[in-house]
């Protein structure tokens, strides 16, 4: 219990204060005047100015409260490695008892795990949210039991009391790191891209340590190749992409005896391969409207380098127009199809038929070229039905389908097959606002011979056929009527979404695979996609980093779309397959921000602790105890370290109560003031 004088005014103070300037006046005149009953004038006065500030008695009952120690415990993952966890198990029993030990005091711990993703040890923010939930006053140390490596020092908080770090580590501690300095996220196909590398040794490295290790590079999961390598240098390593998509490249290093983890000896890059240029050849036979869509379409995407030329006239017609007023220049056949004809990608075929520009040997290197991972594309006319049709030569091996030499003229409203609603070049196709396609006016009759009807026309005549022929692909396109759908005939329909898809297509990009095995992350959580032109359930095997396997079963979302979730237990890499196809994926950065420093060190906390007057303490010196030192004392010590007691208190009642009645100061301010009427009197 405690008691303190208060006042609480009858009168505003201002009020007072002039009253007193006032009792003063008097006091002092009187003084000037030699009354001999001045000083009692001067009491009376002080009396009267007592009364009105109204002294009270403020009597508190408190109970007194406990001091609090923080302790913050860092659980992340590098706080796992070598003997660490048991260094950090007996810390916190032995603080706990030095707390215990200490009357009035107690202790609160916060144990902190890994951050989300890759944000590390989040060391300071985790004491920023135990204090939050401490009152200051209460506080008499906070103490971090960790090994220094933190990622959010700029969180920092200020603190009223010593803030203390007890690290973890042994002084004999080393570690070898495998580091990517620079990894781009594209590369072009077919072109060398350098990454990056570097391989460092931290703490306290044997001796015995040579100068060069072993590093092994592995691509897709293949097969890995080993290379020996210095330690401490730059690495400039030459890699040249061989598929679109996504590239998973692996680079290990060979793991000593002794290191802290094997953990940081290996980093995964992920690179996306993209082409440089797509180069087309498209070869129309006549003008006619189909051709300006099959051209805007094409030169819509920047990355397509294309080559268009158009038959005015046949050879063989002579009407006396010079060659030169209609072209520009002369149709170099043999330089496209014999000397040029692998530089691209794809070729296309629009409404041409044979005329006699191109002999037979330069249609037979073109099914050559499609069977060496070439694309064609036949975009029908009613040519192809004819007698001068294309099918009429070597073509014909690798066409998936024969025309009956009939050309329907009726309109009709293209449709996607069964089989087209699971294969990624018509999947999900839709007319506008839900409304229905355009017709189209003419279909050649074709006799399918081998490959997929994804469209189909009247009474479900093959319209779209699309095929595998070696390492190539053809479609088979047995209408030139898309162009309507260009115009908006009818409402038109997705002439530019499935062009571009069949080219694609054809063109081998990853993600129109109708046969295909992906996955993507985020975070440690993996979406698996297993595209397929099959109604049979799937599954997956998952081979996890730590050498174990998952097996998943893949639902149907969507025809020809088989998809599931995973959460990885652990970041690294990861290998997928469902016996047919095989894929990887990395989950997590590529060298893991909480490996990139294991080895202990209180140097980055330095800042904090002697802010406050702390010490930074290693474990392998031998457990410090807790002592109380006063506030503003430096609080460590050789083998101590010190907490400020604080003295918190909760008032739980208050009585205030007058000093004296009012009547009192009256009474006694008119005894004053008649003891100084009665001696002036008697002078």
């Amino acid at each position: 219990m405690t008691g303190e004088v208060i006042f609480d005014p009858l009168l505003p103070l201002p009020l007072i204060w002039a009253l007193a300037v006032l009792a003063a006046g008097i006091v002092g005149f009187a003084l000037w005047r030699g009354l001999a009953g001045w000083w009692l004038r001067g009491l009376a006065a002080l009396a009267i100015l007592a009364a009105l500030a109204n002294p009270s008695l403020q009597t508190e009952l408190r109970t007194p409260l406990s001091d609090i120690v923080v302790l913050v415990v860092d659980e992340s993952a590098s706080q796992r490695l070598s003997d660490r966890p048991e260094q950090t198990a007996r810390a916190v029993e032995r603080v706990r008892a030095e707390v215990a030990a200490l009357d009035d005091t107690e202790l609160r711990i916060l144990r902190l795990g890994d951050g989300e993703g890759d944000e590390g040890t989040l060391l300071m923010t985790a004491l920023s949210e135990a204090l939050a939930e401490v009152p200051r006053a209460r506080l008499a140390g906070a103490i971090l039991l960790t090994d220094g490596q933190l990622h959010d020092l700029e969180r920092a908080p200020a603190l009223p009391a010593p803030l203390h770090a007890l690290l973890t580590g042994r002084k004999d501690d080393w570690d070898r790191r495998l580091l990517v300095q620079n990894a781009p996220a594209f590369a072009i196909l077919g072109e060398e891209v350098t990454l990056t590398l570097k391989i460092e040794d931290q703490g306290a490295v044997p001796k015995a340590m040579g100068d060069t290790t072993s590093v092994t590079v592995s691509i897709d999961g293949g097969t890995p190749q080993s290379y020996r390598v210095p330690v401490g240098q730059t690495l400039d390593v030459p890699v040249v992409l061989d598929h679109a998509g996504q590239n998973v490249i692996q680079f290990s290093v060979a793991a000593e005896e002794g290191e802290l983890t094997e953990r940081n000896n290996a980093a995964v890059v992920q690179i996306n391969g993209v082409r440089d240029r797509l180069r087309v050849l498209l070869v129309s036979g006549e003008p006619h409207p189909g051709e300006r869509t099959w051209r805007n379409l094409l030169k819509s995407d920047s990355s397509v380098d294309l080559v268009h030329f158009t038959i005015l006239r046949p050879p063989d017609k002579h009407d006396g127009v010079p060659v030169s007023e209609l072209s520009l220049i002369a149709f170099p056949t043999r330089e496209l199809f014999l000397d040029k004809i692998d530089e691209f990608d794809l070729i296309i075929f629009d409404r041409y038929k044979r005329r006699g520009i191109l002999p037979s040997i330069y249609f037979d290197n073109v099914r050559n070229y499609v069977e060496k991972g070439g694309a064609l594309l036949i975009a029908a006319g009613p040519d192809f039905a004819g007698a001068e049709s294309i099918y009429r030569s070597p073509l014909a091996d690798i066409l998936p389908a024969e025309p009956s030499a009939r050309v329907i003229e009726q309109g009709y409203r293209p449709e996607i097959t069964d089989l087209g609603r699971r294969h990624p070049v018509t999947e999900g196709l839709k007319a506008e606002a839900g409304g229905a396609w355009g017709r189209w006016f003419r279909l050649i009759d074709l006799l399918p011979k081998q490959g997929e009807v994804v469209m189909s026309g009247i009474d479900d005549r093959p319209l779209l056929v699309l095929d595998r022929v070696g390492e190539g692909r053809v479609a088979l396109l047995a209408s030139d009527h898309a162009w309507l759908w260009s115009r908006g005939f009818e409402g038109g329909g997705p002439q530019l979404e499935l062009l571009r898809r069949l080219a694609h297509w054809m063109m081998k990009e990853p993600e129109l695979e109708e046969e295909a095995l992906s996955a993507t992350a985020e975070g440690q959580v993996m979406t698996i996609i297993r595209r397929s032109l099959s109604q049979e359930p799937r599954s997956v095997e998952i081979a996890r980093p730590d050498g174990g396997t998952d097996r998943l079963d893949l639902v149907e979302t969507a025809p020809g779309r088989f998809a599931a979730t995973y959460e990885g237990p652990e970041m690294g890499l990861y290998r997928l397959t469902d016996g047919t196809l095989e894929t990887v994926i990395a989950l997590g950065p590529a060298a893991p921000r909480e490996f990139e420093q294991t080895i202990a060190d209180g140097a980055r906390l330095e800042g904090p602790v002697s802010a406050t007057r702390g010490g930074i303490v290693a474990l392998s010196d031998g457990m410090p105890d807790l002592r109380r030192v006063r506030e503003g004392r430096t609080a460590h010590g050789r083998g101590w370290l010190g907490i400020t007691p604080r003295a918190a208190y909760l008032t739980s009642d208050v009585t205030i109560r007058p000093l004296a009645p009012a009547w009192v100061f009256l009474l006694l301010a008119a005894l004053l003031s008649l003891g100084g009427w009665l001696r002036e009197g008697r002078r």
